[in-house]
């Protein structure tokens, strides 16, 4: 384990340390080899879909037999295919497309991977790579739907605060091929699925919508989630929906019989790589989970309010932590969470520019918000968020992050959290504070980041 950065001299670039060594251990040439199958008697066709798709693919080709076919077509999201290690044959098909909101090319590409599926036998494998975004990237709109239907669709769920399982069970009703549709597609030919979590839980049917996997929600359970967020859908489509003719493949249904799931990399196995470098530095580690949900900048205040409850002497953890922390509370210490908050885009008046930015740079906006006014106590707080693939929503960052230079910038140049907050616009308040994070595309996916480095205040 390389040296970290001293975290009383350097924290912030103590923080950057811990999320490198957070998305180093869901790398997929890293964490997927050890779960490849043997090769078949026959064929192995790889098909796959998501941000981490074509780094799995790479992974698959480098460490599959060169004498043993190997053949296929993965869809990932545009420009998250990573330069090809020398010397590495290409023997797999990338193809990119739009996310979050899925586009003609992930149209297309959806229709090119099933037709690689035709012509299986029994003698032959299918190794179906999955993480997340794969639900925008496999498009392949039900009977009655179009591209903009579903684009339209798409963009109010995201909007909507609704949390990814309630998206993805709409998601999986109104396609051909998610809700383990595509295991359907894969028969008579063994199908194993090697898969990176990017979701609460680590739920199989959750992640990329479960192509491969059984399907435990209802048409009535997409129908409710409809309604619950006022999205409209066509009155044809509706039809089928109330009357259960887009119903999903359930658990004990027989195209799973020669099915077989793995999950190669997972949001704590990361949290905890950080975890165990921290306390290596010394640092006492407290991790709250990696399944934290809820209203962005809601989760952000009640990471601050622990981290000024560390620095009141609190012994007992309350809110936030209650039930989640084990020992006592005090400083120097570092709090870890993952998870995936929702930002629930607020209606603005006609003429304002809609603001930009993710749910990480939002989790870091309430953070600061709730600082604000604790001028005592901020000194000794820092605090980073970031989304392990790199990307926070659609902008170009991967996070942000709190500290007291940041803040006092802010201040500098007159900046209003409250104001910035009211319209969403996370990215523009880090950007003029000069508090992004910017990595560019990872290759990975396990959700979001989020450390707290509270210092012995001096």
């Amino acid at each position: 384990m390389p040296a970290l950065p001293d975290p009383s001299v350097q924290p912030l670039d103590f923080l950057r340390a811990l999320y490198r060594l957070a998305v180093e251990r869901a790398l997929p040439a890293h964490c997927l080899p050890p779960y490849l199958p043997a090769p078949p008697q026959g064929r192995t066709v790889v098909i796959g879909a998501g941000k981490a798709a074509a780094a799995m693919a790479q992974a698959v080709e480098a460490h599959w037999p060169a004498d043993a076919p190997l053949s296929g077509l993965v869809i990932t999201r545009y420009h998250h295919t990573p330069p090809r290690p020398a010397g590495l044959p290409a023997r797999i098909t990338v193809r990119e497309a739009a996310h979050p909101v899925p586009d003609a090319a992930g149209l297309a590409a959806t229709r090119e991977m099933l037709g690689v599926l035709q012509g299986l036998t029994a003698d032959d494998l299918v190794l179906c790579l999955m993480s997340g975004g794969a639900s925008a990237l496999l498009t392949a709109p039900a009977e009655g739907l179009t591209l903009e239907d579903k684009q339209r669709i798409n963009r109010e769920l995201l909007l909507s605060g609704a949390h990814i399982g309630e998206m993805n069970c709409v998601r999986k009703h109104l396609s051909r091929i998610k809700g383990g549709r595509l295991a359907a597609a894969c028969a008579p030919a063994r199908l194993v699925t090697l898969a990176i979590s990017d979701v609460p839980g680590d739920d199989p049917a959750v992640i990329g919508s479960g192509p491969s996997v059984p399907d435990p929600t209802t048409c009535a359970d997409a129908l409710e989630i409809l309604g619950r967020y006022c999205i409209e859908v066509p009155a044809p489509l509706r039809q089928r929906l109330e009357s259960g003719a887009l119903e999903s493949p359930k658990p004990g249904d027989a195209v799973f019989a020669r099915a077989r799931f793995e999950m190669v990399a997972a949001p704590m196995a990361s949290l905890q790589a950080a975890a165990e470098a921290a306390r290596a530095a010394g640092l006492v580690v407290h991790v709250l989970g990696d399944d934290l949900e809820g209203e962005s900048r809601e989760v952000g205040r009640a990471h601050a309010d622990l981290a000024l409850q560390v620095l009141g002497g609190g012994t007992a953890a309350t809110g936030l932590a209650q039930g989640r922390i084990q020992g006592p509370l005090q400083a120097p210490c570092l709090i870890l969470s993952g998870g995936e908050t929702t930002v629930t885009v607020r209606p603005q008046p006609a003429g304002t520019p809609r603001g930009r930015g993710g749910r990480a740079g939002e989790f870091c906006l309430g953070f600061a918000q709730a600082l604000h006014g604790e001028a005592d106590h901020s000194p000794a707080i820092w605090a980073l968020a970031a989304d392990t693939d790199g990307i926070d929503g659609v902008e170009d960052n991967a996070g942000a992050w709190v500290g007291p230079p940041l803040l006092a910038r802010a201040q500098a140049q007159g900046l209003s959290i409250d104001a910035h907050l009211a319209r969403n616009d996370a990215y523009g308040f880090f950007s003029a504070a000069e508090g992004l994070v910017v990595t560019g595309p990872t290759f990975t996916n396990v959700n979001d980041f989020r450390a707290v480095l509270v210092l012995a205040q001096p």
